[in-house]
């Protein structure tokens, strides 16, 4: 058996789950997440780790190996850090055990993965620098037009008539949303029309790894109803109709994940320590 924590620091948020794996499975013992708010980040890792050892019941000292992924730099108390491509993978497929294809959605970046049954992955595709495809720039958004971020998704499934904006980079995306607003564009249809854009790009990178289904989303966006139904619209339109699947817990995949491999690599190291010496 191992107590194993993963720390999933993102750009907007710090994500930590604690799990007790054995053989047979894992049991979740606690999870907890922080917006970073321009706060030290050190400051908030340590905060939400806290928070989820008292959750689990757990000092530090009880934990068997403490597993960063995303930016592993303020996690300096870690045991090992994982790439946040494999641990959503492995997150992915550990939330949602159907899936053959993850889509990360995370508050700058975006990301597609095939896998395979055992969340290996094996064709991967990114967006680029630019940061219209990404959470952060529709929170930057809905700031604008005065909703909060849980709005967002709702309003945008009342779209009748959205007005796509541009999809080359978040600058001018953001100066079109501001000339639909005088020119008395209704949010419900502004939001759609972002996330049919948002969603191309997507639709792109899933076309070009060669996405096998159920598609899994992680990251924010995946509770983002409007963006999710994009996303499947998306591929319809392409002539690909695809099964879509989210999770309550999906922004804590890359956390999942993390202290999934943090114990397989636990019980590696251990179980060469307890092997006798050659010779």
């Amino acid at each position: 058996m191992s107590l194993t924590a993963g720390i999933d620091v993102g750009t907007s948020a710090v994500k930590v789950v604690v799990l007790q794996v054995n053989a047979d499975g894992c049991t979740e013992l606690a999870k907890d997440a922080e917006r970073i708010r321009r706060r030290d980040l050190r400051d908030v890792v340590g905060e939400v780790f806290e928070r989820a050892l008292a959750t689990a019941r757990l000092d530090r000292e009880r934990v068997d190996y403490v597993a960063s992924t995303g930016d592993g730099d303020p996690v300096d108390f870690r045991t090992g850090h994982f790439y946040g491509m494999t641990t959503h993978a492995r997150g992915a497929l550990h939330l949602m055990p159907r899936c053959r294809s993850v889509l990360d959605a995370g508050a700058l970046h975006g990301r597609v993965m095939r896998i395979d049954e055992r969340s290996r992955v094996l064709h991967y595709a990114m967006t680029k620098k630019c940061a219209s495809g990404s959470g952060q720039f529709l929170e930057n958004i809905s700031r604008y037009l005065g909703i909060g971020l849980d709005e967002v998704g709702p309003l945008s499934l009342r779209g009748e008539a959205p007005e796509l904006v541009s999809g080359i980079c978040a600058v001018l995306a953001e100066t079109d949303v501001i000339n639909m607003v005088s020119r008395g564009i209704t949010t419900a249809n502004i939001l759609k029309g972002i996330h049919i854009s948002m969603a191309s790009r997507f639709v792109k990178l899933l076309r070009r790894v060669g996405a096998e289904y159920p598609l899994a989303i992680t990251g924010g966006l995946a509770r983002d109803e409007g963006f999710v139904k994009a996303i499947g619209e998306g591929l319809a339109a392409e002539g690909e109709p695809a099964a879509i699947i989210t999770h309550a817990h999906s922004i804590h995949a890359g956390a999942y994940g993390a202290a999934l491999w943090g114990a397989y690599r636990h019980e590696k190291l251990l179980a060469q320590r307890m092997a006798p010496s050659a010779g």
